[in-house]
C-alpha cells in the first residue's frame, strides 16, 4: 500500500509541474496592447510594461531587459528604473501607415536568465492634425451663357491626410445667385464634386462670378481649406441691334447734290466683340429707284443722296433699313426712314466763277482780285433780274464791275494759321416770286508767310528718369508745333548751354535737331544728383528765322542700389557682432539688444525689416526680433534648459525690388541674475538713454518745422494778397510753376541717415541738404512789384536757412 501511495504521488507530482511550466509558456508568448495618440510630446506615458509582463523593477537589469521593434528603435523607450513604456520621438501616424485603417508598433520584449520573449503591440491613434488640401487654389472655369439650367461642371474635391472622422470632410460654397454645389453621398464617393447650374447666366449682367468652395473635416477642432472658383462668361449671339429709333422722319431739298448726307443711323448691341459688330443694309425687297438715288455705307449707317432728286417725280420717299450684327448665326434689327422732299424753284439762275490758279498770300494788299465770277438766268423781267451776295463774316467781298458781272476781291487782312483754306459760296437770288436761287462756290487757298515762331505746348515739362540709366537713353521728347507750313513750319532743337556745376551741361544731356528726342549722355545718380533744370531752344527754317525755348526739370529717381549699412550699437563702437551680456530672470517681452541699420536710397528703397535667421539646430530660440525697430526681445521667460551662449543672426531688408539685405550677428550671453546686475544696469542705461534723447530730439524738431512752417504759409497769404492788389503787368514770358526740392531721410527719425542731395538747375553751385526754387516770375516793370518779390525772397531764404540749421543741428 506504501508504494503503491509513492507512487501516485510521483504521478501528482509530475502532473501540477506540467501544468506550471504550460502556465509559464502561456505567459511568455502572450502579447500586450497599449495606445498612443500620434504627434505625443517626448516622455509622454503609454504603460507599466514591466508591471504587465509580471517582472519586477529589480530584476530588469540583471536579466538584460531589452526592446526590439522591427519598424524603428527610436520611437517608443523603456525606463529601467520604474518599468515605463514611454514615447522617445515624433510619431507621425501619417508617415507610419499613411492612410490605413489600423496603425500600430509591434514591439519585442526579450529578457534573460531564463529567455523569455513577450510581444507587445501599441497603437497609434490619429488626431486632427492635416487640414483638408485642394489640388490648387484657383480654379477657372469658362462657362457659355446659353448653357441650360440644371447643367452640371464638375469640381476636384480636396484631400484630408488623416483617417476616419477627422477625413470626413463637408463643402460649402459662397453664397450666389447663380450656382449651386452638389456633393457625392457616402454611396457615392468615386463621384466629383459639381457646381449645378440653377439660374441662366447672362454676360451683358455679369460678366465674371468669383465663387468660393470651403472643404471642413469633422476632427475637433475642425480644419478647413479652400479654393476660389472663377466662372468666366462666354458671350453668345443673343442680343439683336436696336435702333434709335422705329421711324425717322428726314427732310430733304429737291435737286440736292450727290453725296449730301441724309440722316447718319445709329443701332446698339448688348453684346461683345463679332457679336457686337452692327452693319447697315437696304432690305432686300427695296425698290431699284430708292438704291438708285441713295446709297448706304454700311459700316457709318450714313444715307446719302445718290442721284437726282426732283419732287416733281417724288414727294416722299420710304426706305426700309436692317442692322445685322456679325454673330453666328447673326441677329436683324429694322427701321424706316420717311424722306420727304421740299420743293425747290427748278429756275435758278446760273452761276461761272472764273478763279486765278496762284494762292494768295496772307500778307497781300486789300483790294487783290482773287476770282471773277457772271451770273445768267434764263427767266425774264423781274425773274431774270440777279442780285449775287457772299458768305457773310470773310474777308472777302463782292464788287460789281458790269452788269451780271462781280470780282472777287480782298476786303480784310489774311491770317494763313487761323484759316488756311476759305470756302466761299455765292448766292445769286433771281426777283421772282417765289425767288429763286443759285450757289456756287469758290475755293482760296492762303499762301503761308514766316510770322509765327514755334510754341511748346507748355512752358515747363517735369521729367522723372531712374537712375543708373544706360548711356545715352532716350528720357523725353520735346515737340514744337510751328503754325506756319513748309520751311516756314521745319523745326531744329538745340541745348541752351551753360554751366551746372563744374561741369557743362552737353556733358549730362543732348538733343536730337530733328526729332527732339533729350538723351542722358551718362548714368544719372539720384543720391548725386537729384534734379536737372535746362532749357531746350526750337528754331524754324523760315527767312528770318523764329524761335522760343522750353524748360525742362528731369528729377533722377531712385532706383534700389544701395545695401542696408548696420551702425555701430553704441557711440565709439565697431560694426561687427553686437556682444549683450543677459539675465536668466528676464520675462517674455524684455528688450535685450537693438540692431540699427540705414539706406541710402529713399522711399520704400530705404524702408528697412529685421527678421531673425532661425538657428542651425531644431531648437527654436528664445528670442525674437521687431519687424521694423530691430529691437531684440525674449519671447519666453528664460531657464536654465537654454543654452548659456546664444548667436543670433538678424537679417535687415528693405523694401525695393529686388530687396538687399545685411545681415547683423548677436552674441547673447545668458547669465544668473546676481552675477550681471551692473551689465544689466549698463545695457539698459546704453539702450534707453540714446532712444529717450532721440525722442525728445524728434519732439524738438517737429515743433520747430511746424512752426517755421506755419511762419512760411503767413508770408506766401501775404505775398500773394499783395500781388493780387498790384496793377497786373506783362512780360514776354507767362509765370513759371515754383518748385520746391527738399532733400530729406527715408525712414523714422530714429534711424534715417541724413544725406547731402545735389539740386541743380543749370546754374551754380550745387547746395545741400535743403534748396528751394522761387517761382520763375518775369521782372515787372513797376517799382512796387519788385519791392514785394524782393521782400517776399529775402523772407522765404531765411525761413529755409532756418529750417536747414534746424535739420542739420537736431540730426
Amino acid at each position: 500500500m506504501i508504494l503503491v501511495a509513492r507512487q501516485g504521488g510521483q504521478g501528482t507530482w509530475s502532473l501540477l509541474l506540467s501544468l506550471l511550466l504550460f502556465a509559464f509558456w502561456e505567459a511568455g508568448s502572450g502579447q500586450l496592447h497599449y495606445s498612443v495618440p500620434e504627434e505625443a510630446k517626448h516622455g509622454t506615458f503609454v504603460g507599466h510594461i514591466a508591471q504587465d509582463l509580471g517582472l519586477e523593477l529589480a530584476e530588469l537589469v540583471p536579466r538584460l531587459f531589452r526592446v526590439a521593434s522591427k519598424s524603428r528603435l527610436d520611437l517608443l523607450e523603456v525606463n529601467l528604473q520604474n518599468g515605463i513604456l514611454f514615447v522617445n520621438s515624433r510619431i507621425d501616424r501619417e508617415e507610419l501607415c499613411g492612410r490605413s485603417a489600423e496603425c500600430s508598433i509591434h514591439l519585442e520584449v526579450i529578457v534573460d536568465r531564463p529567455m523569455q520573449v513577450f510581444h507587445v503591440e501599441v497603437e497609434v491613434k490619429d488626431i486632427n492634425d492635416n487640414p483638408p488640401v485642394f489640388p490648387a487654389t484657383q480654379k477657372n472655369l469658362f462657362i457659355s451663357e446659353t448653357r441650360a439650367l440644371d447643367s452640371h461642371f464638375s469640381l476636384e474635391g480636396a484631400s484630408d491626410a488623416d483617417i476616419g472622422t477627422n477625413a470626413l470632410l463637408t463643402y460649402r460654397l459662397s453664397p450666389n445667385e447663380y450656382f449651386s454645389l452638389k456633393v457625392p453621398t457616402n454611396d457615392e464617393q468615386v463621384k466629383p464634386l459639381e457646381l449645378v447650374l440653377k439660374k441662366p447666366l447672362d454676360r451683358e449682367v455679369a460678366s465674371e462670378v468669383l465663387l468660393v468652395l470651403k472643404a471642413t473635416d469633422g476632427g475637433k477642432p475642425e480644419l478647413t481649406g479652400m479654393v476660389e472658383i472663377l466662372i468666366t462668361v462666354l458671350d453668345v449671339n443673343d442680343n439683336a441691334p436696336v435702333f434709335d429709333k422705329a421711324v425717322y422722319h428726314v427732310k430733304l431739298l429737291e435737286n440736292a447734290r450727290n453725296g449730301t448726307l441724309v440722316i447718319r443711323l445709329n443701332a446698339s448691341d448688348l453684346d461683345e466683340g463679332a457679336n457686337s459688330h452692327i452693319l447697315y443694309f437696304f432690305e432686300t425687297d427695296i425698290s431699284p429707284n430708292i438704291e438708285a438715288t441713295f446709297r448706304i455705307d454700311s459700316d457709318s449707317g450714313e444715307i446719302k443722296v445718290n442721284g437726282k432728286i426732283d419732287f416733281e417725280e417724288t414727294k416722299l420717299w420710304k426706305i426700309q433699313i436692317k442692322a445685322i450684327d456679325k454673330g453666328n448665326p447673326p441677329m436683324f434689327g429694322h427701321c424706316t426712314i420717311l424722306i420727304e422732299v421740299l420743293d425747290i424753284n427748278d429756275n435758278a439762275p446760273e452761276l461761272v466763277i472764273t478763279s486765278l490758279s496762284l494762292a494768295v498770300r496772307e500778307d497781300a494788299p486789300l483790294g487783290t482780285v482773287i476770282a471773277l465770277i457772271s451770273v445768267t438766268d434764263p427767266d425774264s423781267s423781274a425773274n431774270g433780274w440777279v442780285t449775287c451776295t457772299l458768305t457773310p463774316h470773310v474777308p472777302f467781298k463782292l464788287v460789281s464791275t458790269f452788269k451780271n458781272y462781280y470780282s472777287l476781291v480782298l476786303d480784310s487782312t489774311l491770317d494763313r494759321e487761323s484759316i488756311s483754306h476759305y470756302e466761299l459760296v455765292v448766292t445769286a437770288r433771281d426777283g421772282g416770286s417765289p425767288s429763286l436761287s443759285a450757289t456756287a462756290s469758290v475755293s482760296v487757298e492762303v499762301a503761308d508767310v514766316n510770322d509765327n515762331a514755334p510754341v511748346f505746348p507748355q512752358p515747363e515739362y517735369t521729367v522723372f528718369v531712374k537712375e543708373n540709366n544706360p548711356p545715352g537713353c532716350h528720357i523725353f521728347t520735346v515737340s514744337a508745333q510751328d503754325t506756319d507750313t513748309q520751311e516756314n513750319a521745319r523745326v531744329s532743337y538745340s541745348l541752351v548751354e551753360r554751366r551746372v556745376g563744374e561741369r557743362a551741361l552737353s556733358s549730362y544731356v543732348s538733343v536730337h535737331a530733328e526729332s527732339g528726342k533729350v538723351y542722358a549722355l551718362q548714368p544719372l545718380d539720384h543720391e548725386e544728383l537729384e534734379l536737372l533744370r535746362f532749357q531746350v531752344s526750337a528754331r524754324d527754317a523760315g527767312v528770318p528765322p523764329l524761335g522760343s525755348n522750353v524748360t525742362l526739370q528731369v528729377f533722377v529717381l531712385d532706383e534700389n542700389d544701395n545695401a542696408p549699412e548696420l551702425l555701430a550699437p553704441r557711440a565709439g563702437s565697431m560694426v561687427g557682432a553686437v556682444t549683450e551680456v543677459v539675465s536668466r530672470s528676464l520675462g517674455a517681452g524684455d528688450v535685450v539688444a537693438k540692431v540699427r541699420a540705414v539706406d541710402a536710397d529713399s522711399g520704400y528703397n530705404a524702408w528697412l525689416s529685421y527678421e531673425l535667421q532661425p538657428a542651425a539646430g531644431s531648437a527654436r530660440s528664445p528670442f525674437r526680433v521687431g519687424l521694423y525697430t530691430g529691437e531684440i526681445s525674449t519671447t519666453r521667460a528664460l531657464d536654465e534648459a537654454d543654452v548659456p551662449r546664444q548667436r543670433l543672426l538678424v537679417l535687415v531688408k528693405d523694401h525695393g525690388e529686388p530687396a538687399l539685405t545685411a545681415t547683423a550677428t548677436v552674441l547673447v550671453s545668458l547669465v544668473e541674475s546676481n552675477q550681471a546686475p551692473k551689465v544689466s544696469s549698463r545695457a539698459l542705461a546704453s539702450a534707453v538713454g540714446p532712444e529717450a534723447a532721440l525722442v525728445d530730439v524728434n519732439v524738438y524738431l517737429i515743433i520747430a518745422i511746424c512752426a517755421v512752417s506755419s511762419l512760411l504759409v503767413l508770408t506766401l497769404l501775404l505775398y500773394t494778397a499783395l500781388r493780387c492788389s498790384a496793377p497786373p503787368s506783362e512780360g514776354a514770358c507767362g509765370p513759371g510753376k515754383p518748385s520746391l526740392v527738399c532733400s530729406s531721410a527715408v525712414g523714422s527719425w530714429s534711424y534715417s541717415q541724413q544725406r547731402g542731395q545735389r539740386v541743380c538747375s543749370g546754374e551754380g553751385p550745387p547746395k545741400a541738404d535743403l534748396m528751394a526754387f522761387s517761382p520763375s516770375v518775369p521782372p515787372s516793370s513797376g517799382s512796387g512789384d519788385g519791392v514785394q518779390q524782393e521782400i517776399f525772397e529775402t523772407v522765404s531764404t531765411a525761413i529755409l536757412r532756418c529750417i536747414s540749421c534746424l535739420l542739420m543741428s537736431l540730426t
